[in-house]
């Protein structure tokens, strides 16, 4: 038998392409669509029923004799694991294939602890869940997973992460496969914010940057509807670029003026600290800013300006039509966003922020494990990948 016929998985896969969407559509319409044959699509589409991952739908208006049918993606045929891996904490959900949550789980969890530990409270808490939820194991199609360093995408595999030691060079994947037997897709944190956000909030813009604001500074670009990772898996790593005021402040990387110096959470703190303000972290921060603390919220805007200087750059570069602002100090809400918006409207081009919108992430804390999800369902439902997903 072909590789294209009926019952085989390379046969649907074309079928399979189409509606994956979510988007119902007739045997006639799946016909037009692929230029395939009635009678072929009807028994690729038998095949898709058979394997679960369509499903029938409400029968449409008939246009006379018997009402056709229309099929979609079973949403619920399989799940994913989408885990964001922070540098205190870790959230993991389990997913639809369309990316919707079913259930999810947050928990301090410190980074350094290691790979191992870290990873095993992953696959343990995943476990449970899945049995809280009533799915066998065996329903994963694949894991997503968000690291807060540099990642190899190709392999998994983290590289020189500054605040997480013991994890260079760790087979994150291979590790977690002994224990879940699906593919693992792991990426810097960042990275998956951004395609979180832009899957939810933003599906049609083509150009957005994702910058997180929290223990550390940096951003996830995508441009062309593509994410960019750039040679080294390392594009979008603002938090070293080196800022006006910044001359002589010493950062963690070894240089100084970094913009991470000046505007993340911790040395927010630390300024307000040489002011005589208690705060010990960016959490305390933010609490100050909320309760209406001035020199907070003057501390706040500047790092907002700062954050704004580097952006200015970008937006030259990359032309942007969205910025989304997240990560913990986000939760500061328009006091940081001000600051931006200043110095970046003030400072580009007109033609260039026209039609620029730098707002808050509406995803807030769940743009990573809704990107990570994003990230493996992508995989698992690829053409390459569908013969496995259809066997296991």
């Amino acid at each position: 038998m072909s590789s294209e016929s009926s019952s085989g998985v390379s046969g649907v896969s074309q079928l399979f392409q189409l509606l994956r969407d979510g988007v119902p559509r007739t045997r006639a319409e799946l016909a037009k669509s692929t230029g395939l044959a009635r009678s072929t699509v009807a028994a690729r589409v038998d095949e898709l029923m058979r394997m679960g991952l369509i499903t029938p739908l409400a029968e449409t208006v008939s246009t006379g004799g018997r009402p056709p049918s229309q099929f979609a993606l079973n949403p619920s045929a399989r799940l994913v694991l989408a885990a964001d891996i922070g540098a205190s904490h870790a959230t993991i959900a389990i997913t639809d294939l369309t990316g919707s949550i079913v259930i999810q789980r947050s928990e301090p969890l410190d980074v350094t602890l290691g790979p191992v530990p870290v990873l095993s409270w992953l696959v343990d808490h995943a476990i449970e869940m899945l049995a809280e939820i009533g799915r066998p194991v065996e329903v994963l199609a694949a894991i997503g997973m968000g690291i807060p360093g540099p990642v190899e995408h190709s392999t998994g595999q983290p590289v020189n992460p500054p605040i997480m030691p013991g994890w260079d060079r760790f087979d994150v994947p291979g590790w977690v496969r002994q224990h879940l037997d699906v593919p693992v897709l792991v990426d810097n944190d960042v990275n998956i914010m951004a395609l979180g956000e832009r899957a939810t909030a933003w599906p049609g813009t083509e150009h957005l940057m994702f910058v997180k604001v929290a223990t550390g500074i940096g951003a996830g670009i995508i441009s062309g509807g593509t994410l960019q990772r750039g040679a080294q898996g390392i594009a979008g790593d603002i938090g070293h670029v080196r800022v006006a005021r910044g001359v002589g402040v010493p950062c963690h990387c070894g240089n100084t003026g970094c913009l991470e110096a000046l505007a993340s959470g911790p040395a927010i703190a630390r300024a307000l600290r040489a002011n005589g303000i208690a705060a010990e972290t960016g959490n305390d921060v933010v609490d100050l800013v909320k309760r209406g603390n001035i020199d907070a919220i003057q501390a706040v805007r500047q790092a907002g300006r700062d954050i704004g200087e580097v952006l200015t750059a970008c937006v030259s570069i990359m032309n942007p039509s969205v910025i989304a602002i997240g990560g913990s100090m986000a939760r500061v809400g328009e006091h940081l966003i001000a600051g931006v918006r200043e110095v970046v409207y003030t400072r580009s081009i007109p033609l260039a922020t026209e039609h620029l919108s730098i707002v808050q992430s509406a995803t807030a804390q769940n743009a990573a494990v809704l990107g990570a999800s994003m990230l493996a369902i992508e995989y698992a439902l690829s053409p390459h990948a569908l013969p496995a997903l259809v066997q296991a």
